[in-house]
């Protein structure tokens, strides 16, 4: 009932915040904010009103941003799936991401030693192969 609406307006949220006008529009607000200090004589009615301002955005934002990263990484996840059992893939691969950390850890050993007894070699971080 209220999942589309919510996905709509967490879509649009987190397209709007992470335009550059928004953060420009942002860093004016703190400017003018703190320019307006001395006129208000930095009383701590001037400081709450920045403090709660921000700490009401950002535990808004948080949720915002989960939900958004939540769902990119399921329709991610959903995308690799269909990629590895339309392929030659092994399926055994599908679904790992809900296994422990151990367990993958413990997957991805056996995958680098499947590529190392194959005469492959597992690439580390960084490193590049000709060509790339």
């Amino acid at each position: 009932m209220l999942e589309k609406p919510f996905t709509r307006a967490a879509n649009a949220v987190a397209y709007v915040t992470g335009m550059p006008m928004t953060f420009i529009l942002c860093v004016a607000v703190v400017i003018i904010w703190a320019v307006s200090g001395p006129l208000f004589g930095f009383s701590d009615t001037w400081q709450l009103i920045i403090n709660t301002g921000t700490t009401i955005i950002t535990f808004l934002m948080v949720f915002l941003i989960q939900n958004t990263q939540n769902r990119d990484g399921a329709a991610m996840q959903a995308k690799l799936d269909e990629l590895i059992r339309i392929s030659k893939a092994n399926n055994r691969f599908i679904g790992i991401e809900h296994l422990t950390e151990t367990e993958v850890e413990k997957i991805r050993r056996a995958c680098e030693r499947a590529v190392n007894r194959s005469g492959g070699r597992a690439r580390k971080k960084g490193e590049q192969r000709a060509g790339d």
